[in-house]
Parts: structure tokens; C-alpha cells; sequence
């Protein structure tokens, strides 16, 4: 496939309706890497991440960062995506197959990551519907994630109940990217974001209100992709990565106001497995889908 029929499929919700949809385009993605990109610019400052520059038909464009210790090649993506639609099938059989659970992390992200990489070669005045269209993209591929794994899970609007003198005087609407239930009963609520940025005091903060105005201690969870951004070094043409997390409000949020009952991202920064905090509360995406999500639902 062109680079234009790659940005034309992603730009198109409708046609990522199922899991099968996703690691197609993946692999038509890889397809076009293989053969026809030109150009990878190599982080100068972390190494494995790396750039792709298109060429006309990609505007020229730089696009996000991709670790090269997650994606892989199209040599393996047949045999990869076949392991991760096995693994979700049966996944609570695999707790303790480390193979498997970084193939669900590598999975996850090449998928991601081909789609927001293909929407990056969208001309500059398009960069706000790229994201848009990147980020419930993102939630969507969760959602149908859970599912795969016999989990009830969808996105939508909670009513909270808003009580005065003991009667409901009225409800407030709430819209989350994942409602997860077990038995028709609404068990966690999620956030599903690409990262962090500018995003991350309204999740703690919907945790606080919920629980708040309900009177329970119902798990509120979110799911990151990453927290890198692309940004220029100090000489033309050279390029590194910058962390959009911020460790140090991310800790006061969850000291301070409370925690989360689980966060989880694909491609995991080094400071959230050194820091003692930090390491508390996020890991890899494995976790949520082998253990967490189980021990939540109090299957």
C-alpha cells in the first residue's frame, strides 16, 4: 500500500471494528516501512527510539518517536499478532508466561504506534484531527482488548447520584473511555489516553469525585501508550526525546488526594521502576490484563 492509502485507513474509525481490523493495518503498515521508507533519524539522546521522515507523499513529515525495543518487523508480525489473539483468548492460562505477556505489550504498542505514525504524514494543519482520531482509536483498541478476553467492557456515561437530605435530588453525567462490568454490574472505570500530558490531574480527580458523591471505593484505572514527545537537538536535522510525565505531580496527586488503583503504559519510562512511589502504581500493560483486571473484578 502508498503512504496515502495508509493515511487514508487511518483516518477512517470505521474501518478498525475489530481486533483483526488493527493487526491488518499493522501489518500493511510494517509492509510500507520495509519497502518503501527512506529515511530513520536515531534519537541522539535515548537510545532505541527512532524517527521516520517521509518524503513528498508524506509531507516531509517527522513522526513521534518509536522504541525500537517494542515494534518489530514484518518478518514477525504474522506470528506475533496470531500469539496475542491466542494469549487474549486464554489469558488468565498464561499469568506466568513472560514470553507472551511482552508479546501483548509489543502488540499493543507496534499497533498503536503504526496508526499514530501513519496519521503523522497528515499535512500540518490536520495535526488536531490526527490526534483525535490517534487517541479514540487507542481506546477503542482496549476496549475490544477486554473484551477479547470475555470481560463485559464499552465506553460511556455514568449517572451519579447527588443526594440531599437522603433523597437524589439529582444525577451528574460523567463520560469514561472504559466501563468495565462482570455480571452487569459496573465494577472498574478507565481512562485510555496515548499519554499523560495535561490529562493526568482530571483522572485522579474523577477517582476523588466519584467516590466522593457515591459513597464507594469503586477501582478507577488508566492506560497510557507513552510519555515521549520528539524534540530538536541543538544542531539542524538531529532530533531527540523529551518525557512528557511529571513525576513529581503525578506523586502529589496520588499522596495527597488518592491513588489509583492501577496505571499502565506500554512503553514504561525508567524513573517509574526506580522510583519507589512510582513503581507502586505503574507497570506495564501485562498487568492489568494477566492479574490486575481479575483481582479487581474479584473473579
Amino acid at each position: 500500500m502508498t503512504l496515502g492509502e495508509l493515511v487514508d485507513w487511518a483516518s477512517d474509525k470505521a474501518r478498525f471494528a475489530h481486533l483483526t481490523d488493527y493487526l491488518a493495518f499493522t501489518e500493511r503498515y510494517l509492509d510500507f516501512t520495509a519497502a518503501s521508507l527512506k529515511t530513520v533519524i536515531i534519537s541522539q539522546n535515548e537510545d532505541p527510539y527512532r524517527f521516520y521522515q517521509y518524503g513528498q507523499d508524506g509531507h516531509f513529515n517527522i513522526t513521534r518517536p518509536m522504541n525500537g525495543d517494542l515494534i518489530y518487523k514484518r518478518t514477525k508480525a504474522a506470528q506475533k499478532h496470531a500469539t496475542f489473539l491466542e494469549t487474549l483468548g486464554a489469558i488468565q492460562d498464561f499469568t506466568s508466561d513472560v514470553t507472551r505477556r511482552r508479546n501483548l505489550v509489543e502488540v499493543i504498542y507496534t499497533v498503536q504506534q503504526s496508526i499514530g505514525a501513519a496519521l503523522d504524514a497528515l499535512p500540518a494543519g490536520q495535526s488536531n484531527r490526527a490526534r483525535k482520531v490517534n487517541g479514540d482509536l487507542f481506546e477503542q483498541f482496549i476496549q475490544l482488548i477486554i473484551q477479547e478476553m470475555g470481560v463485559a467492557c464499552d465506553s460511556g456515561t455514568v449517572q451519579v447520584p447527588v443526594t440531599v437530605d437522603g433523597q437524589v435530588a439529582f444525577k451528574m453525567r460523567y463520560q469514561h473511555d472504559l466501563l468495565i462490568k462482570d455480571a452487569g454490574q459496573l465494577r472498574i472505570i478507565g481512562s485510555v489516553k496515548t499519554s499523560s500530558k495535561d490529562r493526568i490531574d482530571k483522572i485522579f480527580l474523577d477517582k476523588f469525585l466519584y467516590c466522593k458523591l457515591t459513597g464507594t471505593a469503586l477501582p478507577h484505572i488508566a492506560v497510557f501508550l507513552n510519555d515521549v514527545q520528539r524534540k530538536a537537538m541543538r544542531h539542524e536535522g538531529e532530533y531527540g526525546i523529551s518525557s512528557t510525565f511529571l513525576p513529581g505531580h503525578f506523586k502529589g496527586l496520588d499522596v495527597n488526594l488518592n491513588p489509583l488503583d492501577g496505571v499502565y503504559y506500554c512503553d514504561i519510562r525508567p524513573n517509574m521502576r526506580a522510583d519507589p512511589v512510582l513503581r507502586r502504581s505503574i507497570r506495564t500493560i501485562d498487568h492489568l490484563l494477566c492479574e490486575d483486571i481479575w483481582t479487581l473484578l474479584g473473579r
